[in-house]
């Protein structure tokens, strides 16, 4: 067993929401997404809520980065699917012949960053580098679209070879659907600690197993087992330091599209909702064999939190922190506070608990919320040594200054409302472009975006 790193600290990478911040109610499985497709939404709010939880992260104590979102409307993809012409004629063509392709090509769901990818930390692997592999999301089009540019940000950022690997996208078929660090969980002593990783699949591509009920069958299971035996292996994970549990098929069912959704882990604690994985028991032994320290389990039963109230409210889709006195900090969304049940065993269970969770911080991320994302899923977690920090290339771990700038940023380019219809304007593709392009120097990591690429 190696010896853990000093000055060892989980960044927790946000994501900006971006101009075209819209419920479209694209994805299939994700009861908020649907629920508040078509309604009209606040890109300029919904940026600056964002902003706001970081900095409030940032202020108590802990380390925070930013991601910049991806370029829309892409229209590349719009071309590529044959709608020609001018800006402004793809974007009408694709507006009345195809309105759900042009929602999908305008999606701001890179927001969304535990999606973005996988990552592994230095001090699990014998290589002694970060492993970066970027989410295919081959399961939706409107996040399809996204792996080509993050693999450029997240190259653009970590570029130094001697520290940081990068990993191709997985192949982009079903069999190896994979949606990021959304199913991913590394549970260890601390962050400077080598860790075990827990994936988790909803679906095995290529067999089931033959017991009844094994799989979802209102939603579909995005993640597959063979995607994330594939990243394992591609980060150079040992069999000694993976666990591979299946999500419940009746939490995906449920609303339960990705396992953070259900699931939170971090240092050796695991809040989990009793539904959130098919064989409980054996993911728990399995942990508990690996873990070179002590599983702290918090389990939610569903008499306390109904499946429904936990899609509702993300109670499990918020931050767990690690604080320097060994307790950790839970970030909820608002809506937590808006269903009794899941404020009460907020109160009860975890904050009364014999658990290191020693006090719950709730922050407004309501236009995420609307579209399916609570806090955890806007942040990507990367762990990295004080030289891993060091190396970073760019502008892009916040502070005061940086987040003054990002502030004054969205106020001079955001609009405060965007309905579906006003994707088809082509002043809001020239608005975002030319925000984007400010952008990527603020952030100081060059031509990450295909319109700054020829």
């Amino acid at each position: 067993m190696s010896q853990p790193t000093p000055d060892v600290r989980e960044v927790n990478f946000d994501g900006l929401v971006g101009p075209t911040h819209n419920y479209a109610g694209l994805a299939l499985g994700n009861v908020a997404s649907m629920t508040h497709g078509g309604l009209e939404a606040n890109p300029r709010e919904a940026a600056l809520q964002g902003l706001g939880k970081m900095k409030a992260l940032m202020e108590a104590g802990y380390a925070q980065g930013v991601l910049p979102p991806q370029q829309r409307p892409d229209l590349g993809a719009l071309r590529q699917l044959g709608f020609s012409g001018s800006d402004e004629r793809v974007l009408a063509r694709a507006a009345g012949e195809a309105p759900q392709i042009l929602r999908a090509a305008c999606s701001a769901s890179s927001m969304w960053t535990a999606n973005a990818a996988t990552v592994t930390p230095s001090t699990d692997v014998s290589d002694g580098r970060v492993h970066f592999t970027p989410a295919n999301l081959q399961s939706s089009f409107h996040r399809y679209l996204e792996p080509a540019t993050t693999a450029r940000v997240l190259a653009a950022i970590f570029r130094d070879e001697a520290r940081f690997a990068h990993h191709p996208v997985l192949p982009a078929t079903p069999a190896f659907s994979d949606e990021g660090a959304a199913n991913h969980t590394r549970l260890a002593a601390d962050h400077g600690e080598p860790g075990v990783h827990l994936f988790v699949y909803g679906r095995v591509a290529f067999g089931w197993g033959a017991e009844e009920g094994v799989a979802p069958r209102r939603y579909p299971a995005r993640q597959t087992l063979e995607a994330s035996q594939a990243i394992a292996r591609q980060h150079g994970l040992t069999e000694t330091r993976v666990v591979f549990a299946q999500q419940h098929p009746e939490a995906i069912d449920a609303g339960v599209f990705h396992n953070d959704v259900i699931s939170v882990g971090n240092g050796p604690v695991l809040l989990y909702h009793e539904r959130a994985f098919l064989d409980e028991q054996a993911t728990l032994d399995e942990l508990r064999a690996k873990m070179a320290t002590p599983l702290v389990p918090i389990r939610v039963p569903e008499e306390a939190v109904s499946l429904e109230d936990a899609v509702a409210s993300y109670l499990f889709n918020s931050q767990l922190l690690s604080n320097p006195d060994g307790t950790m900090t839970l970030v909820v969304p608002g809506e937590c506070q808006e269903r009794e049940s899941v404020w009460r065993t907020i109160q009860d269970l975890l904050l009364a608990g014999h658990n290191p969770i020693s006090e719950v911080v709730v922050k407004d991320v309501k236009q995420s919320m609307r579209n399916g994302g609570g806090p955890a899923c806007l942040r990507l977690r990367v762990v990295l040594s004080a030289a891993e920090r060091a190396a970073l290339s760019g502008r892009v771990l916040l502070d005061n200054a940086l987040h003054g700038e990002l502030t004054a940023w969205v106020e001079r380019h955001y609009r405060d409302r965007l309905a579906p219809k006003d994707l088809a304007d082509p002043q809001l593709a020239k608005e975002t472009l030319a925000a984007l392009d400010e952008l990527t120097g603020i952030l100081a990591i060059g031509a990450v975006y295909p319109f700054q690429r020829g």
